[in-house]
């Protein structure tokens, strides 16, 4: 069979458009808000990763306006050779700031700050640990890299023990773990994971990409909450989340930033961030610093929506945080009540397989800093109705 061949039989996807179930690459005519226009119809967003609200902001919006005028729209090049600007700099200065480390490295996507630290760091005869529940684009930095992924069952420290201490044998491990679970929206428990780390010799990575501006008073991530920022030996984080922009960052020491500049074939082989990314990135971080009531709000739009979803009877499983997942049961109730929100004027993401197991489809639900409680009680009514009607409530 040729490629091409591979391509005509894939079908699965035609035929879910064909039944108007298929709910990916909706097309969003509007800035990412509380509310979107898809298709020309005014939607409620309940499906955004923009936490603090900042995707919009007059301030965030001017500075991109500005790097633009001043460094054009591209840099042309990679950060190796011709594309490093002194926003550059300054960007990753204020990051290293922010989650407490020595230095940082920033990368064009935050995809490309996994796969270019994991590959770069974890050489052949070396052993990458990674919780199964863990980012895709984790599980490609591990493939990409000549060492050995092993995993672990989700947030299971006796199983991360058993690993380490059955498979390992001593050899140089790395354990790479996402600080909030994009899915599941559980948060890693990063004070075993070091004292396990500390008896078996591992290093630690954390993924702040969906914790950056979500945990800490701060919005440093995961690792600071935890007070455990000296045992963690690199933080990943991206842009694309509560900074408002694209773009990922890994932070650590002097040295192992150092190293990954000369050996991150993802920041080497590829063009850098774009002014107007980083500029709108800076200004974020300095909303998020002078705003904090904006992560307060955020929390308390969080913790309403999830006990209200708990009083509705839906099942959000072990979340915690702004991503609240409701288990729905089968592929067939993911898409009817996708189907039905859409239809109300509810934007979420159904999650099917293979991202999840066929019996345990789940409608993933994530919130802002400014979603008002009248959009929030809005979508629970829908909730509520949607949910009766086909029986998962």
């Amino acid at each position: 069979m040729s490629f091409l061949d591979k391509c005509k039989e894939f079908t699965a996807a035609k035929e879910i458009m064909e039944l108007g179930n298929y709910p990916y690459f909706r097309i969003i005519s509007s800035e990412q808000d509380t509310e979107v226009i898809v298709n020309g119809k005014k939607m409620l967003m309940l499906g955004s990763n923009s936490y603090l609200g900042l995707t919009n902001h007059p301030r965030v919006i001017e500075a991109a306006q500005k790097a633009t005028k001043k460094y054009g729209t591209g840099c042309a090049g990679s950060r190796f050779l011709n594309g490093t600007l002194d926003i550059h700099i300054e960007l990753e200065s204020e990051l290293a700031k922010l989650v407490g480390k020595d230095a940082s490295l920033v990368f064009a996507a935050g995809y490309m700050a996994n796969l270019g630290a994991i590959s770069a760091m974890i050489s052949k005869g070396e052993y990458i640990i990674t919780d199964k529940y863990d980012h895709a684009s984790i599980l490609d930095g591990c493939k990409l890299s000549d060492g050995k992924m092993l995993r672990y069952n989700h947030n299971n420290i006796d199983h991360l023990k058993t690993v380490l201490q059955k498979r390992v044998n001593g050899a140089n491990s790395l354990i790479v773990v996402d600080g909030i679970f994009s899915m599941e929206g559980d948060i890693a428990d990063i004070p075993n994971i070091v004292k396990i780390a500390k008896k078996y010799d591992a290093g630690i990575m954390v993924d702040e990409a969906h914790s950056i501006g979500v945990l800490n008073k701060d919005g440093a991530g995961a690792t600071a909450y935890f007070n455990e920022t000296e045992n963690v030996d690199l933080i990943m984080g991206t842009f694309s989340k509560s900074l408002a922009s694209i773009g990922g960052f890994i932070a650590g020491s002097h040295d192992l930033i150092h190293f990954m500049k000369h050996h991150a074939r993802s920041l080497i082989f590829s063009a850098s961030l774009p002014p107007a990314s980083a500029a709108s990135v800076l200004e974020a971080l300095k909303i998020m610093k002078e705003e904090p009531e904006r992560i307060e709000k955020l929390w308390k739009n969080t913790n309403y929506m999830a006990k209200e979803f708990k009083n509705l009877g839906y099942n959000t499983g072990s979340s915690c945080t702004p991503i609240i997942p409701l288990h729905v049961g089968n592929m067939t109730n993911a898409f009817n009540i996708w189907k039905q929100l859409d239809n109300e004027g509810v934007f979420i993401n159904p999650v099917v397989p293979p991202a999840v197991p066929p019996n345990d489809t789940l409608i993933r639900t994530s919130f802002m800093a400014n979603h008002t409680i009248d959009q929030l009680d809005i979508a629970l009514e829908k909730f509520e109705k949607i949910g009766k009607k086909i029986g998962i409530i």
